[in-house]
């Protein structure tokens, strides 16, 4: 099974880790097209989100129309009854109005209601979906984009980004269908009532338009860095948790702190300039709003007095007037959350959009082979797909079924990239790798990976029993053969001392066990999985040398049949392998075995010897 590193003296203030401020999208046109087309599946329940929210905008917006007759009748009976006629208030036909002005509302509460849930429904699955596509596009990035992209980023666009997305989406596109539905309603009514009054309202959105673009103007460029900040924070503290016990041996709190803080500082400082610009967008919409709410009442009073207009048709003007001025401001408010979502869909789908690794079509399927395990390295160049440095520069070697290989060499010499790009890791510069004479490019990754085993010297543990941490190597395995495995790796006998045993569950961090009991896990997981090729990079380095001498033991019985890579800096370790690779600057410089390496007294003995030496 693969296993693989998991790469002022003022208080201090910030927004939390999950600040939805975001920054404005690069590409907004290009950004928000991405996304319609990403909701395609969904647009028959966005239809239905949007005829129901505009049938809820409706019901609402006739409210005030018919109520003005209310009004209108009591003015009219109480005029009556003033001057001594014998109509009263007819409270029958205000009875009705008020039936009806209820049934206009409760039916308006009820399509906003339906709206809202399906609206939820639809959020929730783009997020769901969206986190699906992001965990399926990781497993298909090669190794170098996450040389080059920490943890944080790509933590924050699987949380902050889709959670932004997804709220934004939710909350932006009812309150433009509703506002605009309100708009157009409202000001259809106004029409209606008077038109002199409804161009002073008018009057309104042009002004509101002007001072709101000036704000968002002068608000904008403290957006610009704070998704990144952002994602510097989530990653520096990623890295300070995961690694906390060296941090703290080295005293690095303090300088931990710091980096923090200036992180932090950034985030605060745009973030408060940013909030409180775009927090005066409100109160100047809410300040035009009402000038022209005073100017109406009076033109209106005056009319009234003039017999051009009602006192109901001053009433139900004065309340679409208020209805028209909120959704122009929540409009307003809308244009941060669409940016919000532009900005988070472009990250999420700049992501989705990195280049994968290429599969190629296979030419040969394993079930096919009756795989030995003969191995050639022919003439191999490699460099990291980010730098044009060849780190492999002409590695040539020829390893026979069976085979115990040890690579051995300086730190650097690229001893485990060899093996990384033996199981298709990285791909080739120049050159080829054969296995059983094809070249390992006519499998698939995923197929090529079934022969190989992988012991690293960072292991990996989930937090699971230790059970189903075995089993990870081969996830069809019975329990007996789970037991059986951790048996041949010297790690049955600790196992059954733990609370729990086998059933135990090892912790999020694995702290619960030690690091030697930890590498004996990886390796019954490697033998579990029984594949043809294993490789082994300083597998016993974190195991004490009791236990050393009995993993050894096991391993001369695994090894047996299978061919063996064996990385390691103890050299100890490798005196009887069937052959020695000595590595440095990414060439071979030697090889043979361990006998006749030290009588040619070359690269291999001086790296020997250097390891025993004795003291004089």
């Amino acid at each position: 099974m693969n296993e693989q590193k998991s790469g002022g003296n003022r208080p201090r203030h910030g927004p939390p880790m999950g600040d939805r401020t975001i920054v404005k999208a690069k590409d907004f046109k290009g950004s928000t097209i991405k996304l319609i087309k990403y909701l395609q599946p969904f647009r028959w329940m966005i239809l239905v989100v949007a005829l129901f929210a505009a049938v809820s905008s409706v019901f609402a917006i006739v409210g005030p129309k018919i109520l003005a007759k209310a009004t209108d009748e009591i003015v009219r009976g109480m005029s009556s009854m003033i001057t001594g006629g014998s109509i009263g208030i007819n409270f029958d036909y205000i009875g009705n109005i008020i039936f009806i002005i209820t049934c206009l509302y409760l039916s308006s509460a009820a399509f906003a209601y339906f709206q809202g849930h399906v609206m939820a429904g639809v959020s929730t699955k783009v997020s769901y979906n969206l986190r699906n596509a992001i965990m399926v596009k990781i497993n298909r990035l090669p190794l170098s984009y996450f040389h080059k992209t920490s943890h944080g980023q790509v933590l924050s666009r699987i949380t902050n980004d889709v959670d932004t997305l997804t709220q934004s989406l939710n909350q932006s596109i009812t309150q433009i269908i509703t506002s605009v539905t309100t708009v157009i309603g409202v000001l259809t009514m106004m029409l209606t009532i008077s038109w002199q009054l409804t161009m002073v309202a008018l009057f309104i959105i042009p002004v509101s338009l002007i001072l709101m673009i000036s704000v968002m103007k002068k608000s904008q460029k403290h957006f610009k860095n704070q998704q990144k900040q952002l994602g510097e924070v989530n990653g520096h503290v990623e890295e300070m948790y995961s690694g906390h016990t060296v941090m703290k041996a080295f005293n690095g709190e303090k300088r931990s702190i710091q980096k923090f803080d200036e992180s932090n500082d950034k985030i605060y400082e745009s973030a408060w300039k940013a909030q409180f610009l775009s927090g005066l967008i409100m109160p100047i919409m809410s300040f035009v709003g009402n000038i022209s709410y005073v100017v109406i009442c009076i033109l209106g009073a005056a009319m009234a007095a003039a017999g051009t207009m009602t006192i109901g048709g001053i009433q139900a003007f004065i309340q679409y007037v208020r209805s028209f001025t909120q959704p122009i401001i929540q409009l307003a408010n809308i244009s941060n959350q669409l940016q919000q979502m532009a900005a988070s869909a472009e990250r999420v789908f700049e992501f989705l959009g990195e280049p994968e690794e290429v599969e190629n079509e296979a030419k040969i399927t394993m079930k096919e082979n009756d795989i030995e395990g003969n191995i050639l390295f022919n003439h191999v160049k490699f460099g990291y797909e980010d730098s044009d440095k060849i780190i492999i520069k002409d590695f040539t070697a020829h390893v026979k079924a069976g085979q115990k290989i040890a690579i051995v060499g300086p730190t650097g010499a690229g001893k485990t990239t060899m093996v990384k790009l033996l199981m298709r890791f990285h791909e080739l510069k120049g050159g080829a790798i054969y296995l059983d004479g094809r070249n390992i490019t006519d499998f698939t990754r995923s197929d090529l990976r079934t022969e190989f085993s992988m012991v690293l010297q960072d292991t990996w543990l989930y937090n699971e029993t230790i059970m189903e941490n075995i089993r990870y190597g081969k996830l069809e395995a019975r329990d007996d053969e789970v037991i059986e495995a951790a048996k041949k790796a010297q790690a049955d006998h600790f196992i059954r001392t733990l609370p729990g045993g086998y059933h135990m569950i090892i912790n999020e961090e694995a702290t619960n066990i030690s690091q030697g009991q930890k590498q004996l896990l990886t390796i019954a997981r490697a033998v579990l999985a029984d594949a043809k090729v294993l490789i082994l990079d300083e597998a016993t380095s974190s195991v004490d040398t009791r236990t050393e001498i009995l993993i050894q033991k096991a391993m001369d019985n695994l090894m047996r049949g299978r061919t063996t890579f064996i990385i390691a800096h103890r050299l100890s370790t490798i005196r009887n392998a069937d052959l020695i690779l000595c590595m440095n600057d990414g060439d071979i410089v030697e090889q043979g075995t361990h006998g006749q390496l030290i009588k040619r007294d070359g690269f291999y003995a001086n790296l020997y010897n250097s390891q025993f030496e004795k003291a004089s």
